[in-house]
Parts: structure tokens; sequence; C-alpha cells
């Protein structure tokens, strides 16, 4: 079964939610009931009558999609069990394709609950940012015990990072690190592009990046790299996304004049620990947002995945339009992980990932009333 077709499990039973106040992309706010049937939302109305399946009648409580962070380590770097269980750099080799995030994802990490209780029910998870190339990122559903069964696609982006990482990792510079990138790149277009060729384990996987067929998802910070990047993959007429870009705001005018790059900003809660950290903060997530879709991401776990309402929030608060700042952890989320046919949005056909809220979402800090994820509600109490 292809992995974008699979589903945790049938989606429990059908249910008419009614009377919540729906706020999501793709959707006019206002009061709506919402269908849900065989794990999907069958339908999204008005005044919708009950055809069988069991209502829920929310009270006019706020609802979204399941929130989506485009960029975490989420199972890869486990909860409070130290290094033996830290599985998101492979050291020792600075080019690292082949490794996929699917064979060290660790659902039974208390990670996952504290973010699908929160309303994350989706997010990308893969290598950190050691290696120039790094291996395959996965987007991932936050339930389950068993990753195979909550894949929705185990290989979408192919990790890259630039700067102060794999700087210190290896001892190079960030001319040796272009050099290495633009090497490797060359190499594995050659490989690309001959129809007839031996197998490559470490090349093999880049063939969908050489094609257009996958994104590199490129680790940079500073403003050198950001430019680096984007001029790399220029010259090999690559799709790329560029992830945390916390000092994008000193090129901004740069950034502008490209408005169909895909920017994931963040992590911009908590100290600026490292050298390219400088420009971190949500005033620079705003002012990265004006003229174009953004997302926002924590990089969990460096911010831990269930605070991720909170710094939509805090962008919120340095004037971040509220739709736009949805948008960065739904719809955005999912189109940059191309999984925006399933998630991200409430509309028919789409999985009934959703979240219920007392008072609107990101004003205040609350916890969801409830989350549902696939039709079925994670603590049917509420």
């Amino acid at each position: 079964m292809c992995y974008t077709e699979r589903k945790l499990n049938e989606g429990g039973t059908a249910m008419l939610i009614k009377n919540v106040h729906v706020l999501s992309p793709h959707v006019t706010e206002g009061f709506y009931d919402i269908r849900v049937l065989d794990g999907k939302i069958a339908e999204v109305g008005e005044s919708l009558s009950a055809e069988g399946e069991s209502v829920r009648d929310a009270g006019g409580a706020y609802v979204t999609p399941g929130f989506i962070d485009a960029h975490t380590h989420l199972g890869l770097k486990a909860d409070s069990l130290g290094e033996f269980y830290a599985d998101h750099n492979e050291k020792k080799m600075i080019l690292s394709p082949e490794m996929r995030a699917i064979d060290a994802i660790n659902p039974l990490d208390r990670t996952f609950e504290e973010a699908r209780n929160a309303g994350i029910t989706c997010c990308a998870s893969g290598p950190g940012s050691l290696n120039v190339i790094g291996g395959q990122y996965a987007a991932i559903k936050t339930r389950g015990k068993i990753i195979d069964e909550m894949v929705l696609d185990p290989y979408f982006a192919m990790k890259c990072a630039l700067g102060e990482n794999p700087k210190k990792g290896y001892e190079t510079t960030r001319m040796g690190i272009a050099a290495t990138l633009r090497e490797f790149l060359l190499t594995a277009k050659v490989y690309a592009e001959t129809p007839v060729r031996d197998y490559d384990r470490k090349l093999e996987p880049m063939v969908p990046v050489m094609r257009g067929e996958k994104p590199l998802k490129i680790h940079c910070h500073e403003a050198l790299d950001i430019v680096t990047a984007i001029r790399i993959c220029d010259e090999f007429h690559l799709r790329f996304t560029l992830d945390h870009v916390t000092s994008g705001t000193d090129i901004l005018e740069f950034l502008r004049k490209r408005p169909e790059i895909p920017l994931l900003v963040g992590p911009s809660l908590g100290s600026r620990g490292k050298v390219e950290l400088h420009g971190k903060g949500f005033d620079s997530v705003a002012a990265l947002a004006e003229g174009r879709d953004i997302c926002i991401i924590t990089d969990a776990p460096v911010i831990p995945l269930q605070y991720l309402p909170v710094c939509v929030g805090l962008a919120i608060s340095k004037g971040m339009a509220y739709e736009k700042a949805l948008a960065a952890v739904t719809i955005n989320a999912a189109r940059v992980m191309g999984v925006d046919q399933r998630v991200g949005s409430l509309e028919k056909g789409k999985d009934a990932d959703l979240v219920l809220f007392k008072d609107k979402p990101f004003v205040t800090i609350q916890d969801p009333l409830a989350v549902m994820m696939d039709g079925i509600f994670l603590d049917d109490s509420n």
C-alpha cells in the first residue's frame, strides 16, 4: 500500500459535530457543523441534519485543523534518556543521504503524547544539522505506536545543512561546506542522468532531488548561509526550503524578491545559545511573513513541540496577521511537506484531524477542549 494512502485505522464511528466556530484556511470563518465519516471530513456546512451518526454539540467552541510543524526531530532525540537515545545525527560521515528518519523515530517517546494533546497532529521529523547532507525527512502523524502506520510520506525532503553545525562538526570552513555540497550535487546529477547505472546507496536517494521531485531541506540561520543555499540550488535548478532563517531580516529585501521560496522560521522561543542564533526572535517571524507565506517551526526538541501554539501567539503579538499565523502551522506546513491533500484545512475529503478550544486559540494560553485525529477523539471524556 502506498504510504500516502495508509491510515492508522478506519477512523472510528460516523459523527456529526454541531455548533463549532471554524477557523481554517480555505473556509470562511463562522459557525458550522462538521460531519465525520470513516476518519475523513465528509461535510462542513450550516445546519446539517444527522444521517444516523452520533451527534455532539460543541456549544460554540472554536475548531481549527490539527496543527502541523514542518521541522522537528520528534522521536529521534528521546526525552530525558540522554545520548544513548540520540539518533538524529549520523556522526563521522559528512554526507549521509541514505539515512532514513523512519528507521529511528520512536513513537513511544512521551513527546508524541505531549504534542498530540496540545493539538499538534502531524509533523515533519528527520535528521539533524551536523552533516552537509543529513538524510531523509518523513511526514508523520503524532498518534500511534508503529511508525509505519503513522507515516504520510517516509521521504518528502532531503536534509541539508550549512553554517555553524557542520562547520564545528567537521572542522571545516563555509567554503569547504559549499564545495562539499556542490561536488556531491554534481556527482548526483551525473548519476541521475545516467540511464543505465550501477546502484549506489548514497546517490540513489538523491535522484528525486536532482529531478525536482523532492526538495532539499536546508538548515541555514545566518544571512550569508541563506544566500549560499539559494545560489547553489539555483545553480542546479533544485527545489528547496530554507529552514530556520533566524537572521533573514538582515537580507529582508533580498528575500522579498524570491517569494516562491518556502521559509520555515524558528526556533524563535528561548535563549540565543550559539552565534548563528543572534537574529532569533518573534519580531523576525512577523517581518519575514510580510508579503509571503511562511511556516512557524519549533525545531523540537529545541522547543518542545507542545509549545507550537505558544510560538504562534507570540508571532501574532509582534504583528503577524492572525490568518497568516494560523496558516503557518496548518496549510503552509502541509504544503511544504507535500501532504496538503490530506491535512492542513477543514475541507471535505481531508483527514478528520481537528482541535477544539474554549477560547480563540493563540490569544490565550490554553489546553484544547478536545483533539480529534483520523475521526477519533483522543480523550472521549471531552
